[in-house]
């Protein structure tokens, strides 16, 4: 059970504009996560507008995108934000092979090289956040500058994303 309450339009109709946002960039819903941060009208516009970018304007490849998220949803025990990626990941091409190898992907061999360099990247993010150069060395010359602050910016963001769900408790849809 969530640990704050689920706001929306029909419970607060003053959160009608940004909730009709929410509806118009996240596929028609406004989900739980976007139900408990709307405790904080500002914390969720920011929110929005910064998971907007990252998610539907930035030129990261889709499939680079979901193998970072699911991979801090599964170093962060977030089953909710696992969940909610999965099928986008099937979508952008990650298989479901892959997909359950990815807890152990350094002995799995279904991931190609720029793949185990993105995931070391973003384990060592997840888990020390600072990144040795070594690791640097690996990951950057698969990205432009852009391309790897793209990156950068999903696996902080998402990181984020997995301690507000587990830290508020934040129900599955």
């Amino acid at each position: 059970m969530a640990r704050v309450p689920y706001l929306d339009d029909t419970i607060d109709p003053q959160l009608k504009p940004l909730c009709d946002r929410i509806r118009a960039e996240r596929g028609g819903r406004v989900l739980n996560l976007y139900r408990a941060l709307l405790n904080s009208p500002k914390v969720a516009e920011g929110w929005l507008h910064l998971f907007t970018a990252i998610r539907q304007q930035c030129e990261l490849p889709a499939q680079d995108r979901e193998l970072v998220i699911l991979s801090v949803a599964l170093l962060n025990g977030a089953d909710y934000e696992y969940r909610a990626h999965v099928p986008f990941a099937l979508r952008a091409g990650l298989t479901q092979a892959q997909i359950d190898d990815l807890s152990g992907w350094r002995e799995s061999t279904r991931f190609d090289a720029k793949q185990r360099a993105v995931l070391e990247y973003c384990e060592c993010m997840t888990r020390q956040v600072h990144v040795p150069d070594d690791v640097f060395a690996r990951v950057a010359p698969h990205f432009d500058a852009r391309r790897l602050v793209e990156l950068t910016a999903t696996i902080a963001g998402y990181n984020l994303v997995s301690r507000f769900l587990e830290a508020m408790r934040i129900d599955h849809d």
